[in-house]
Order: C-alpha cells, then structure tokens, then sequence
C-alpha cells in the first residue's frame, strides 16, 4: 500500500477517524416551554442564593465569603449553560441583586441583612461582577467536525 506524500516526498499517513458523533450545532437541551419554567426557576434560585449568601458571608468571614460568591457564580454561569441563552445569566443574577436590595433596606426594628463592612461590600460588587461577566461573555466558538475541515 502506498501513502501520499507531502511537496517534500515524506510519506504522510491519515489522521485515524473517530467513531463519535460531531458535536450538534445550533441546539440547546432545552425546548421554549421548558426553557420558560427554567427561567422563572433561576429567578427563584437567584433569590435564595442572595438570601443565604447574606448569611453565610458574614458568619464564617472570609472562607464564607469565598462560599458565598462561588454559589453565586455557580448559579449564574450554570443557568447560562442550561439555557444556553445571556438570558438564563441575567434573570439568576437580577433574582439575587433583587434579594440584596431588599437585605439593604432598613426594617422598623432598626436591622440590616447586609451591614456596612468590607465582606458585604466585597459581596455585593463582587456578585454583581460576577453576574455581569457571566451575561455578557460570548458564547464559545463553534467547533468544526473533520468532516467540514476536509471541505476546505
């Protein structure tokens, strides 16, 4: 059997093909019926996250803070993954911003959620950066099966 060969007269031998499919282009997991009832769901979950991380950085400041923050990206960077939409960032990241708004404002008994200290300021910008880059990253590139990089 004899192999092609290159300008130079080496012999070059055929990348081995792969018996996976190619990755699916142009679809996410989920319908627009499901992916309504995950959208009110992220809200939700947006809420609670904000809720809980109102606690939790403040008791175990600063590995809580480092908990706290870490759920919140989870949760925003997950539901764009889920959706596979900027929208399925945004609406978890508005559920929390939403959640610290009402943690900030005062009660009649004179308590605050949130107090005025260096881990709820770190908590409150750094979620809200962390919800902003995780809406307005771009999508990752498309990848290209052996099939189209032969058409070239």
């Amino acid at each position: 059997m004899r192999h092609p060969q290159d300008r130079l007269g080496r012999a070059t031998v055929p990348a081995p093909r792969s018996s996976s499919p190619g990755p699916v282009q142009g679809r996410t997991a989920l319908g627009h019926g499901a992916r309504g009832i995950a959208y009110v769901l992220l809200i939700l979950l947006g809420l609670i996250v904000g809720l809980a991380g109102c606690f939790v950085q403040a008791l175990w400041f600063p590995g809580g803070l480092l908990l706290s923050l870490g759920g919140a990206f989870a949760l925003f960077h997950g539901g764009r993954v889920l959706t596979g939409t900027r929208l399925g960032a945004a609406l978890p990241a508005a559920g929390w911003f939403a959640m610290l708004l009402v943690a900030n404002s005062p009660r009649p008994e004179g308590d605050f959620l949130l107090t005025a200290g260096l881990g709820s300021y770190v908590y409150l910008l750094g979620g809200m950066a962390l919800g902003v880059m995780c809406a307005t990253l771009p999508s990752p590139l498309p990848t290209h099966s052996r099939r189209d990089d032969s058409r070239r």
